[in-house]
C-alpha cells in the first residue's frame, strides 16, 4: 500500500461537525488488521478525545505541544510521538502548518 501525505491533505478540511466547528482535519489513508494511518493537520484548536488503541505520531511539518495527561511535551519536525490508548491528550500552542502522520494499532485498551 502506499499513500501520498500531498494527495490526503488536499482533500482537507472535511465539512464541519458540532465537535470539530472549523472543519474536521483527519483522514484515513489506509487500514490493515487493527493498524490504520490517518493524516492530521488541525487548524484552530485540537479537539481531540481519548482513543482506544495505541498512537504513534510523526512531526512531517510544524511544532507545538503535546499534552498528554497533563503533562506537557515540546515538538518539532522530524518528532515522533507516542500515546497509550485511553490517555488524556490533545495538542496547544501549534504552528498553522502542523501536519502529522498517525499510526493507531494493536487492541482495544492498548498493549
Amino acid at each position: 500500500m502506499k499513500i501520498a501525505l500531498a494527495d490526503l491533505l488536499k482533500k482537507l478540511p472535511l465539512p464541519a461537525t458540532a465537535k470539530w466547528p472549523e472543519g474536521v482535519w483527519d483522514l484515513e489513508g489506509f487500514r490493515h488488521g487493527s493498524m490504520s494511518l490517518i493524516v492530521f493537520a488541525p487548524h484552530g484548536k485540537d479537539y481531540q478525545t481519548v482513543h482506544d488503541q495505541d498512537e504513534l505520531y510523526f512531526v512531517m511539518k510544524g511544532s507545538g505541544t503535546l499534552v498528554r495527561e497533563g503533562r506537557r511535551y515540546t515538538f518539532e519536525t522530524g518528532d515522533a510521538l507516542f500515546v497509550a490508548a485511553g490517555e488524556d491528550h490533545h495538542f496547544e500552542d501549534f504552528s498553522e502548518d502542523l501536519t502529522l502522520w498517525a499510526v493507531f494499532w494493536g487492541p482495544k485498551g492498548g498493549e
